[in-house]
């Protein structure tokens, strides 16, 4: 190989070797980790032990069940908002169009602590939440210490984060779509309701997929919100697969059996990314 050759590689070689230290060492390691145990100072190979050891884990049951009521309904809810004020923000009649854009992708950049402080000032017995409602009739709901509105008051804050972050994915996605295919149909007689259903849903099919897949892998990771707004409460009620590793890593120490719940994550994110795929009809 001449010195033209190796160039491109001399160029690469900074980017691979950063890829190998800081991400595909750390997967390896903790995929070996999961199969350890640390005892006596020293770890130890114990095969399938951790994995054995999770089927009789009622928190990591409760925390798998939580993660998949927030994913269940969080990711859904989501994703319909999301689609439904990019094809609003994309209206030829709307004014003030980058105003709104960047009030609806702001929540995606602010700091999660701050947010996570602000809904969990607002979620109090007496916060602006309760104070709201109560000019309705409505009596102060428990958002923070009942075990359901826990789940409603995670699946809101995340809602509120991270719509307009898709949005912007989707708004990208329908400025691709020719303009000429709503006036056809418009032509034809087709209305709004009918061109987004036949036009916009067909066209941002990959796009869809592509956010469905980001949010399912954002949602099984979940930790941020629980941690900051109910601290995993009340009891286990807002315990999550990402707050579960964490746990176990960094406040017990057992970094085997933490490895273990987060090679569990990977594969749930696998066969859900595959069950998109075959829901959608994408074979590319």
């Amino acid at each position: 190989m001449n010195q033209t050759n190796r160039a491109p590689y001399f160029f690469i070689a900074p980017a691979v070797i950063l890829f190998l230290l800081f991400t595909a060492y750390p997967i390896l390691a903790s995929l070996y980790l999961s199969f350890q145990r640390y005892e006596g100072g020293s770890y130890s190979f114990v095969g399938l032990a951790n994995y054995s050891r999770l089927m009789g884990d009622s928190i990591f049951w409760t925390a798998l069940s939580n993660t998949f009521i927030i994913f269940i309904f969080q990711v859904p809810i989501m994703l319909i908002l999301a689609m439904i004020l990019a094809s609003v923000l994309n209206s030829q009649l709307l004014k003030l169009k980058g105003f709104f854009r960047v009030s609806f992708f702001l929540p995606a950049v602010t700091s999660l602590v701050a947010y996570s402080l602000l809904f969990s000032v607002m979620l109090q017995d007496n916060g602006l939440f309760n104070e709201l409602l109560s000019y309705i009739g409505i009596g102060p709901i428990p958002w923070l210490s009942d075990a359901t509105w826990a789940k409603v008051s995670i699946i809101m804050a995340m809602t509120w984060r991270w719509t307009g972050y898709n949005m912007i994915i989707f708004l990208a996605a329908l400025q691709n779509i020719p303009e000429e295919m709503y006036e056809a149909a418009s032509i034809d007689g087709a209305g709004k309701i009918r061109q987004f259903f036949s036009i916009t849903i067909p066209n941002l099919k990959p796009i869809i997929l592509f956010a469905g897949i980001l949010s399912t892998i954002g949602t099984l990771q979940l930790f941020d919100e629980p941690f900051n707004l109910t601290s995993g409460g009340p009891g286990n009620a807002t315990m999550t697969l990402g707050l579960y590793i964490y746990e176990n890593g960094f406040e017990y120490f057992d970094f085997s059996y933490g490895s273990a719940v987060a090679y569990v994550v990977v594969v749930l994110v696998a066969v859900l990314s595959f069950v998109q795929f075959k829901f959608t009809g994408d074979k590319s």
